[in-house]
């Protein structure tokens, strides 16, 4: 049953900052048919409505511009009346309550047909609704959600998936038998072009929308699987789960293993990306880069005999530990993966103890199984400024000469080397080597996260386990992390890691007590006391003495 309700499912999850981004994703998403009217009579007549829906569901989004009021400002029933009263404010319609009566014909009509669909329904509005946080529970009870203080919702528009091969135009058309306003598609004017001019246009389009957007082949109608698990566009060609990966074991000699650590590659990396808190420069500097190597496969398809432009994958990330840097990694494979620049997309993590051992040629046998399971992905060092050190005869330069001698060899394309760490370190490592520094011209720098951003990442990690803090446990925390924030030492602050670790204690806090005390509903069992908010030792910065 919860991969029947995917659909619904992902549209109740989605927040004010994401829900945009996911409607865009749906045009995309070949199992799911979708489509835009132009009013929807008679309580949507003049709104924008979308309808959504696969084998089992069907979504309904409303978007209220709410125009028609100076003050944005409203309350709403909890009954969902037609016409809302309160005190201090003008009588006004019902907004959820068209919804409401739009979903209900919605399903009147889909039963007249015989058709059995869960159907949900999203109101997107620029109103602010004071009284949302005590609906939400009666909203969700009846199958809808509510998304306030949109501004200028009268001029977004989404993209659609209206291929009429698809089996939700069936349900599409019962749902709207009665609504004649769906929106017509503009012709676009013929432009008058050579032959040739004319095949490239066609085949750039072609390209764009469709084979190379995402980095996968789109399939033919006939090869669109019969499922009712809508599958994104952006998996078509094969999904990250059936991709076939090592076991990540390697064997330094006779003697010892070692196990590496594998990231597998990811679904939805552009989404992964546009999540992350802060790293603004590093979100546009890797759209950047795979947007070249997107481009670089269009031209290889379009035109073969084009020269290409001469992309490097290979990257430094520099900043400290926690600031996202083996997070950014792995989307970074995923996004290259799709961009069509790797075939995998995986992640091996690997550090100096993965290629020093104990015997003279470790090095090298290291260097050649882990290159061997890094094959179609990336290889990310850590700490990769540990491989050089003042003596002469340091093993670790030996792997760095390996990693020189791989970086020349230009049969090795299907790979990415990231090197991570510190940034003084890192920048000293490049600097003695001239033809390293040559060889990864892209450095991502990962700064400290602001006490913001921890916080944000903290409201972030606690929602995904459904948890929320009461009042006065947010004030405990916030003031707890500011002091912790404020007493750290640069050098050795964990940052999200920092966060990670002190959620874990909160955790753990509140486990202990819900058992000893039996909360006695949900909200109690989810609910973060400042009981369960208890300090964490902090590292200081060492006082310098001297003269």
């Amino acid at each position: 049953m919860r991969n029947r309700n995917r659909l619904i499912r992902d549209f109740r999850k989605q927040t004010k900052t994401t829900i945009w981004k996911h409607m865009e994703a749906m045009a995309v998403n070949y199992a799911v048919y979708s489509n835009r009217l132009k009013g929807f009579a008679p309580f949507m007549n003049d709104d924008d409505v979308y309808i959504y829906c696969d084998a089992t569901n069907m979504v309904v989004v409303c978007i209220d511009c709410y125009d028609n009021y100076e003050d944005r400002t409203c309350v709403e029933s909890v009954d969902m009346e037609p016409i809302v009263y309160y005190p201090g404010c003008e009588p006004h319609e019902g907004r959820v309550w068209k919804l409401k009566e739009t979903m209900q014909i919605v399903k009147e009509r889909l039963q007249k047909q015989h058709i059995d669909l869960k159907v949900y329904g999203v109101m997107l509005t620029e109103a602010k609704i004071t009284n949302a946080e005590e609906l939400e529970l009666v909203w969700e009870f009846n199958d809808m959600k509510v998304i306030d203080g949109f501004v200028s919702l009268g001029h977004r528009k989404a993209g659609v998936n209206n291929d009429e091969d698809l089996r939700g135009k069936i349900y599409f058309d019962a749902a709207v038998n009665d609504s004649p306003q769906m929106e017509e598609e503009e012709e676009e004017p013929v432009k008058e072009e050579e032959p040739n001019d004319e095949e490239f246009e066609r085949l750039l389009k072609e390209f764009i929308n469709h084979e190379f957007e995402e980095g996968g082949e789109t399939p033919k109608d006939d090869d669109t699987p019969e499922t009712d698990e809508p599958i994104s566009k952006e998996s078509e060609d094969d999904t990250p789960e059936d991709i076939v990966l090592p076991d990540g074991e390697i064997e330094q000699n006779g003697n010892i293993s070692v196990k590496v650590e594998i990231l597998r590659p990811i679904a939805n990396p552009r989404e992964e990306l546009g999540k992350l808190v802060g790293c603004e420069d590093i979100k546009q500097r890797m759209d950047e880069l795979v947007a070249l190597t997107s481009y670089n496969k269009m031209m290889r398809e379009l035109f073969p005999e084009s020269k290409q432009h001469e992309v490097s994958l290979h990257s430094v990330f520099l900043g400290r530990p926690g600031t996202g840097k083996t997070t950014v990694c792995k989307i970074f494979g995923s996004l290259l993966r799709k961009a069509g620049a790797l075939s995998k997309g995986h992640v091996v993590v690997c550090d100096r103890g993965t290629f020093i051992g104990t015997l003279w040629g470790d090095e090298e046998r290291s260097m050649r199984q882990v290159l061997e399971i890094a094959k179609g992905g990336v290889l990310m060092i850590d700490e990769a400024y540990l491989l050089n050190s003042s003596s002469a005869n340091d093993p670790g330069k030996m792997v760095i000469q390996l990693l020189m001698n791989v970086l020349a060899d230009e049969t090795q394309r299907d790979i990415a080397i990231v090197l991570c760490g510190y940034k003084e370190p890192m920048k000293k490592l490049l600097d003695l080597n001239p033809g390293l520094q040559s060889r990864f011209p892209n450095k991502f720098e990962f700064p400290d996260f602001t006490i913001d951003e921890l916080l944000e990442i903290t409201k972030r990690r606690v929602e995904d386990y459904h948890y929320t803090f009461t009042t006065e446990a947010w004030k405990k925390y916030v003031s707890i992390l500011s002091s912790a924030y404020q007493l750290r030492d640069p050098q050795t602050w964990g940052n999200a890691r920092f966060i990670g670790n002190q959620l874990e204690r909160i955790y753990i806090q509140h486990a202990s007590r819900c058992v000893k005390q039996q909360p006695s509903g949900k909200t109690e069992l989810l609910s973060l006391t400042p009981e369960d908010i208890v300090s964490i030792e902090v590292p200081r910065q060492k006082t310098k003495i001297g003269f």
